[in-house]
């Protein structure tokens, strides 16, 4: 049958929308307006962003929500450079995503024209394929094997180039059909082995994280967790795979691990690992499970099987996506869990403990307890309310203190990229309208992509955002302190008026200075957010010597002092 002859930015969006696409983000650019131009007919809603690197990050939010690629064009050059932070993200991430990049055209190719890069060299190492489109009549096939590398396996990031010309030019090429993600399974006989180690353990932990997990798989790995009295850890970041209310959920393993936990993972004699890379934040360093060669009997689970054995020798390593694996574990007869079951109240105890008041707030000085913070925002919010944050050291409030209610409440980049909280908190509010949405931000982070306000207000997203500005970069000061006590260079911040900042946005601003302001101040930013369909900020000023919930600066300086004097 004849097709008609489309341009190729017609036939890229229809083939978008052959693949289930409903949500783009991005920032317009002169090199793909045939694009944009077919957009305006589509019903796929184009999110205007007010910086690439915010565009990239609120698609790494959308593949991480969804499960399906989040979708980001951005213009060629600076535009690309902009958005490669968000691709870097996906990839160590584990999130499906797709970025389009506008091109030069064919007749300047390997001219250096304005604004040119080669983009297979660029993004060869953070992405999963990159790769051209010169032919318009080849972009059916390019889209579906991009949607098919991105959810397939691992997830993780492709990005096409699109020459300018290409865009303009005229074919006539049938739409292809939709994707459809391919995952491993694991064999009979390795689920045999696994209950077989797990029978003969005395000390079993389960370790979760990773991507292409879902709802199904989540309560999947419940059930076999429940049938088996298992104590269940989740890795750096990927803390809402269990509902962390739920009896068997006995903590992250990631920075600022607790000690007790630390030591459970030391002493697992079995260790089932389903989803994680088991990469340097997870391990402590490659040192709770040292590499290569575990000391505890470790089952690796994951979806791409060049990982597997990669650093760790694991004893058996089962290539599998997580839905495949977690219905097998869950249609599993049940293990005599006798020699372990006690040990779960007790690891759930030693969380609890750890969720305790930290003694840097105990002697009730410091006007403002970021403790009772999370305490606060625990108690308002609902149980499925998402939690977005960036990097810093003002991360650890949440990842210690607050209970993730499960699958999907957490976005936050294992990458450790700032700059990630706003966007993805914008971007989940757009994605969830319905859902509660709390951005926790450092006065660093924020000024990476707080720009981002403006786009929640452009499309009604009414995320709250909370600011903890303590007037430096807050991480690096600590390591300072730690390595070069008293030396402080390059970390202090003049900060703006974060409250006066939104309300020239049109969102909701306020500072609060005291614990006891806070709460009232929750509740107002809550009450603009849903009624009025608008952003709301609260900036938190307190004193930066407060660095994380179990050191001061001024703690961290002297024993630092003390220990270079004693050498």
């Amino acid at each position: 049958m004849t097709q008609p002859s489309r341009t190729g930015g017609q036939i890229l969006v229809d083939a978008l929308k052959v693949h289930g696409v409903d949500t783009a983000f991005g920032v317009p650019g002169e090199s793909y307006l045939d694009v944009l131009d077919a957009l305006h007919d589509s019903d796929i809603r184009f999110i205007i962003n007010r910086q690439e690197g915010g565009a990239a990050f609120m698609a790494d939010a959308y593949g991480k929500m969804t499960g399906k690629p989040g979708i980001c064009f951005v213009t060629r050059g600076p535009g690309a450079t902009n958005a490669s932070i968000g691709v870097h993200t996906a990839y160590q991430d584990s999130t499906p995503m797709i970025l389009f990049i506008g091109q030069v055209g064919n007749d300047f190719i390997d001219r250096e024209a304005f604004q040119e890069i080669d983009y297979r060299r660029m993004f060869g190492q953070m992405a999963k394929w990159v790769a051209q489109i010169d032919r318009a009549e080849r972009i059916p096939e390019y889209l579906a094997r991009a949607f098919q590398i991105a959810s397939s396996g691992r997830p993780g990031p492709v990005v096409l180039a699109l020459p300018e010309d290409m865009l303009t030019a005229l074919a006539e090429v049938a739409d292809t059909g939709r994707y459809t993600p391919v995952q491993a399974s694991p064999a009979a006989a390795q689920i045999a082995q696994v209950r077989a180690m797990l029978a003969g353990a005395k000390r079993p932990l389960l370790l979760l994280g990773g991507g292409g997990w879902n709802r199904q798989a989540c309560a999947d790995l419940q059930a076999f967790a429940e049938a088996n009295a298992l104590p269940v850890a989740c890795a750096f970041r990927f803390q809402d795979l269990l509902d962390n209310a739920h009896p068997n959920y006995v903590g992250d393993v990631g920075i600022g691990i607790n000690p007790k936990l630390a030591a459970r993972v030391r002493e697992a004699d079995v260790i089932l690992a389903i989803g994680p890379r088991l990469g340097e934040m997870t391990t402590g360093g490659y040192a709770l499970i040292s590499a290569p060669l575990p000391k505890q009997r470790l089952i690796h689970v994951h979806a791409d099987a060049e990982e597997l054995g990669s650093v760790y020798q694991a004893e058996l390593m089962i290539n599998s996506g997580m839905p495949q694996m977690t219905a097998l574990l869950a249609a599993m007869a049940p293990l005599d869990a006798g020699a372990w079951r006690a040990s779960v109240a007790e690891a759930k105890a030693e969380l609890l403990a750890y969720q305790e008041r930290p003694p840097i707030f105990q002697d009730g000085k410091a006007p403002l307890d970021l403790w009772q913070v999370v305490q606060q925002i625990r108690a308002t919010v609902p149980a499925d309310s998402i939690i977005t944050n960036g990097a810093g050291n003002y991360a650890t409030w949440a990842h210690r203190f607050y209970r993730y209610g499960g699958m999907r409440t957490q976005l936050a980049p294992t990458s450790g990229a700032m700059g990630y909280g706003v966007p993805a908190g914008v971007a989940a509010k757009i994605i969830a309208p319905e859902r509660t949405v709390i951005t926790f931000a450092g006065d660093g982070e924020y000024m990476m992509n707080g720009q981002e306000l403006a786009t929640a207000v452009q499309y009604k997203a009414g995320v709250v955002i909370i600011v903890f500005n303590n007037s430096m970069f807050g991480t690096i000061r600590m390591h300072q302190e730690l390595h070069y006590p008293g030396r402080v260079s390059g970390t202090q911040l003049h900060n703006p008026d974060f409250a006066a900042l939104a309300l020239a946005y049109g969102a909701h601003g306020e500072v609060v200075n005291t614990t006891a302001e806070f709460g009232p101040a929750l509740d107002r930013a809550l009450e603009h957010a849903n009624s009025k369909q608008l952003p709301a900020l609260i900036e938190l000023r307190y004193d930066g010597n407060l660095i994380t919930p179990g050191a001061t600066l001024a703690t961290i300086r002297s024993n630092a002092e003390k220990a270079r004097a004693a050498k």
